[in-house]
């Protein structure tokens, strides 16, 4: 009878247990007693023997809802199914509710719970985590940033910001008008390198969101880029997800 070593026994274990779906797999979570659906995208090649770097989205207003399915219509879902070998990552994406923003306590715990229910299950490297969102969802991607200092190796906010239009501020995210809340942003996040994207016509997010932070962030000594589209719209994340070398540049760093 042929006998293992216990490194050999933990390796057999693990890959017994490793999950059996890759791509695009439906999760829930319980919070207060309320399931919440969500997906993960694994990549083909995943293997519970090395440790996998992990991807929270935030989707935009419109993908907010009950059906757990919504958020990977729109951004960074369909960048993944155009290419899944471009993105050797974890990707999570939960949903946010109607009515409420990602800065909604329960959403907060929502997003973050999810998170954490990846990387352990997926093998998560905790150094390689990384955060982005689209439009109501960079304007999360920030606010997580702030509230969460270090937790993530690295930023992509899309069409964002800090303050919110006047018509979206009635949907229950109050601009901080205390000082500079750009300033204490980017004082929040510090050395997080922070890629920001957005459309030089934006209609809905003005670009002055991210030029202004963007600005804030390089005062602040951080580590920022920052990518503006002359002639496009609201719809700067099909343009971003696609920029040459941004998912190589995120998954490079290490917090």
């Amino acid at each position: 009878m042929k006998v293992y070593g216990p490194a050999i026994v933990l390796s057999l274990l693990s890959l017994a247990q490793a999950p059996a779906e890759r791509g695009f797999v439906e999760k829930s979570i319980e919070i207060d007693g309320t399931e919440y659906r969500y997906q993960i995208f694994v990549p083909e090649s995943w293997s519970p023997l090395e440790k996998w770097p992990v991807v929270l989205f935030l989707h935009g207003a419109g993908e907010r809802g009950t059906d757990g399915r919504a958020q990977k219509e729109v951004g960074l879902g369909p960048a993944i199914r155009r290419d899944p070998s471009l993105f050797p990552a974890v990707v999570v994406m939960p949903q946010c509710r109607r009515g409420v923003w990602w800065n909604d306590e329960t959403m907060g715990r929502l997003a973050l719970g999810t998170l954490e229910e990846a990387i352990a299950e997926f093998n998560g490297d905790p150094n390689r985590i990384y955060l982005t969102g689209l439009s109501m969802g960079g304007y999360g991607t920030f606010h997580f940033a702030v509230a969460h200092p270090g937790r993530f190796a690295a930023l992509v906010p899309i069409c964002g910001g800090i303050t919110p239009p006047q018509v979206l501020r009635r949907e229950g995210n109050p601009a901080d008008e205390a000082g500079d809340p750009y300033r204490l942003a980017a004082a929040g996040i510090g050395a997080t390198p922070v890629w920001i994207f957005h459309g030089e016509a934006d209609p809905v997010v003005p670009v002055s969101e991210s030029r202004r932070m963007a600005k804030a962030l390089e005062e602040a000594g951080a580590a920022v880029r920052y990518t503006e589209y002359e002639g496009v719209g609201h719809n700067s994340w099909d343009r971003a997800y696609a920029e040459p070398g941004l998912v190589t540049w995120m998954l490079s760093q290490r917090r």
